[in-house]
């Protein structure tokens, strides 16, 4: 099988990243599953520094003592992908990029790392009827078929819900899993806190979000409308200030959401900045899960 998908992030790797770099990639990826990825086993009482995720609430309030889960260590870690789709993730990102092909090599390159570690990787995002799932399974060869999969079929729908694949994997998925989710800002701001809720309860959570060009930058092209947007709008400072205040409004109040259940988020404008990025997104997530 040829991997495209796999030579492109192993590319990606080596170009912007020394040897150094590297090595901290993958230190910062196997640091963030100390004392996670575990198999329910029993409940005991609540002790000054348990995790407050392990508490059992609805075992708690029927035995009036704060109880929490009790675990045993796996020796492999499920990490899911939750990729955003539909027509909006062909736009271009801030760099020049798909938004589309920037969530591919972010995702993926979450994964290879994980199939350095030895760990199973699965995916789910929307599709034209239903979901597309992918079950956890380990190697290469699995990664490529997701990827490739992915990109095939993004755009089959003009319009895609991202809460249908978190719905999904909370209903029907009762391994405990990283979940990785590459979306917009459209995306974030639409997932809902229920579902979030409910997930992060027994799962680690993180956000990558990529951004959209800006409309006073040039040759931008208008997914809704299937037209490049006038040049009359190119770097307009004024509207560019605007739209900038805007999304950091909402990008804001999003972070804000996100962060009363330990999930860390991060924002990516293309492929050059994914291996510093995602090392940055590891080490986040990590210390709000220290208490």
């Amino acid at each position: 099988m040829i991997m495209n998908y796999i030579n492109k992030i192993k590319a990606n790797i080596s170009i912007y990243a020394s040897k150094k770099t590297s090595n901290i990639l993958d230190g910062s990826y196997k640091s963030i599953y100390k004392g996670r990825s575990l198999n329910f086993e029993d409940l005991r009482e609540y002790t000054i520094g348990d995790n407050v995720k392990d508490i059992d609430w609805k075992a708690s309030a029927r035995s009036g003592n704060l109880l929490v889960r009790q675990y045993i260590a796996e020796k492999k870690h499920n990490i899911m992908l939750v990729f955003d789709s539909g027509k909006k993730m062909m736009a271009d990102a801030k760099l020049k990029e798909t938004k589309k092909d920037v969530s591919i090599i972010a995702g993926g390159t979450m994964a290879y790392l994980a199939n350095k570690n030895g760990d199973y990787v699965g995916s789910i995002w929307d599709g034209d009827k239903d979901v597309s799932f992918y079950p956890f399974s380990s190697g290469l060869i699995n990664l490529e078929k997701i990827l490739s999969s992915f990109d095939s079929n993004v755009e089959k729908s003009d319009k895609s819900d991202i809460n249908k694949s978190l719905e999904y994997i909370s209903k029907f998925t009762k391994k405990r899993m990283i979940i990785f989710i590459m979306t917009d800002l459209d995306g974030m701001e639409t997932i809902d806190e229920d579902i979030i809720k409910r997930l992060s309860i027994m799962h680690d959570i993180m956000i990558i979000n990529v951004n959209d060009a800006y409309i006073t930058d040039e040759d931008v092209y208008d997914m809704e409308n299937n037209s490049y947007v006038p040049k009359l709008f190119f770097n307009n400072e004024k509207l560019y200030e605007l739209e900038k205040k805007e999304r950091e409004k909402i990008y804001l109040n999003c972070t804000k959401k996100f962060e009363r259940y330990r999930i860390s988020t991060m924002n990516l404008d293309g492929t050059k900045e994914i291996t510093m990025k995602i090392i940055e997104l590891l080490e986040r997530h990590k210390n709000a899960n220290i208490r």
